[in-house]
């Protein structure tokens, strides 16, 4: 797994982690946190796709 995609699993477990506590303690601004979360998350899927394409291209070559 390409390590820019580890970082942002790692951000996306935070920013989950951060929206629990945050409603938790009944603060609507885990919504952000959410919003974090899934941006973090489309970026992994990305990088992990982009070097799944990168990969298959460079064994055809």
């Amino acid at each position: 797994m390409p390590r820019l995609a580890l970082y942002a699993l790692v951000v996306c477990a935070l920013a989950v982690t951060a929206a629990v506590i945050s409603f938790v303690q009944g603060s609507w601004l885990g919504i952000v946190w959410v919003l974090m979360a899934g941006l973090s998350s489309n970026m992994a899927l990305f990088y992990v796709r982009k070097a799944k394409v990168e990969k298959a291209a460079a064994a055809s070559s």
